[in-house]
C-alpha cells in the first residue's frame, strides 16, 4: 500500500474547542487522506463539500456518474470492477478498512489505527471528484470492496498531488494495485495533475518495487519513512469490457 504522510507533529492535532469557519476550512483544505480527521463531535461546520468546506458541491449528474465502473482483468484471470468512490460508499470503505491486517493498516497511515471514525469515512467518500478524486475496486459480480486508491490535490501546487493506494491482503500480488493506479493517473491527468508524491514506510518493499517500475524519482528519505514523486503519464493499454 501507498501510504501518506502523517503528522508531522502529534501536537498539530485538530483543536479541542470549535474553531472559527475560516480556520476550520484552511484546516480541512490542507488535510490529506492520511492526517487524522477531526472526530464528529468537533468536527467543522459542514457546508459544500465534505471534503473541502465551502466549495460547491459537484454537479448531481456527476454524482450519479460515480456509480458507474470499468471491468477489468487482473493477471490472475479475476474480474474486477474499478469504478470512482462516491458518497454511499461508506460502508464499503469501512468494510475494506475492516480486512486489513494491522501491518496494512501501519503501511496505509503510518500509525496504529483500529477503526476509521464518521468524520473520516465521510472526508474519504464524499468527494468532489477534482480535487480529492478516489476509485473504489469491487470484485465481480460479487461487488465486495478490494481496494481504494486516491489523491488529494496540494493546496499549495494545483499541478501535484498525494496519492495512497489501499488493497486487501488477499488481494496483494495479482496487479490490483497497478490497475488502480492507471485510473487514478489518467483522471488526474485530466484534472490538470502532472505529478503524485508518495510517502511510503521505509520497510514496504513491494511498494517501493511498484514505484519504481513507475520510474517514481526517491526524493526524501528519513529513518522510518521514505518519499517519492511521480511523474503522471497516460496509463497503459488495458483490455477492459466496459460496463453499461
Amino acid at each position: 500500500m501507498i501510504n501518506h504522510r502523517t503528522q508531522a507533529s502529534s501536537a498539530r492535532r485538530w483543536p479541542a474547542t470549535r474553531p472559527d469557519r475560516a480556520e476550520a476550512a484552511h484546516q480541512v483544505q490542507r488535510a490529506r487522506a492520511h492526517r487524522v480527521l477531526p472526530d464528529a463531535r468537533n468536527a467543522p461546520p459542514r457546508q459544500g463539500s465534505r471534503a473541502f468546506p465551502g466549495r460547491s458541491r459537484p454537479p448531481r449528474h456527476q454524482r450519479r456518474s460515480a456509480a458507474r465502473g470499468t471491468i477489468v482483468t487482473l493477471r490472475d484471470g479475476s474480474p474486477v470492477l474499478i469504478r470512482q468512490v462516491q458518497a454511499a460508499d461508506v460502508p464499503l470503505v469501512a468494510d475494506i478498512f475492516a480486512r486489513l491486517s494491522p501491518i496494512s493498516r501501519w503501511r496505509r497511515f503510518l500509525a496504529a489505527r483500529g477503526h476509521l471514525t464518521e468524520a473520516e469515512l465521510r472526508y474519504l467518500t464524499d468527494i468532489d471528484h477534482r480535487d480529492h478524486e478516489a476509485f473504489a475496486a469491487l470484485d465481480h459480480p460479487g461487488g465486495h470492496g478490494l481496494g481504494v486508491a486516491r489523491y488529494v490535490r496540494h493546496a499549495d501546487d494545483p499541478q501535484a498531488a498525494e496519492i495512497a493506494v489501499t488493497v486487501v491482503d488477499d488481494w496483494h500480488r495479482r496487479g490490483l494495485g497497478t490497475e488502480l493506479m492507471s485510473h487514478l493517473s489518467d483522471r488526474a491527468r485530466r484534472a490538470g495533475i502532472a505529478r503524485f508524491t508518495a510517502l511510503i514506510s521505509a520497510d514496504n518493499a513491494p511498494m517501493a518495487g511498484l514505484l519504481r517500475a513507475m520510474s517514481a524519482e526517491l526524493i526524501r528519505r528519513e529513518a522510518n519513512t521514505v518519499e517519492y514523486q511521480i511523474a503522471v503519464v497516460p496509463g497503459a493499454e488495458h483490455n477492459h469490457d466496459r460496463r453499461a
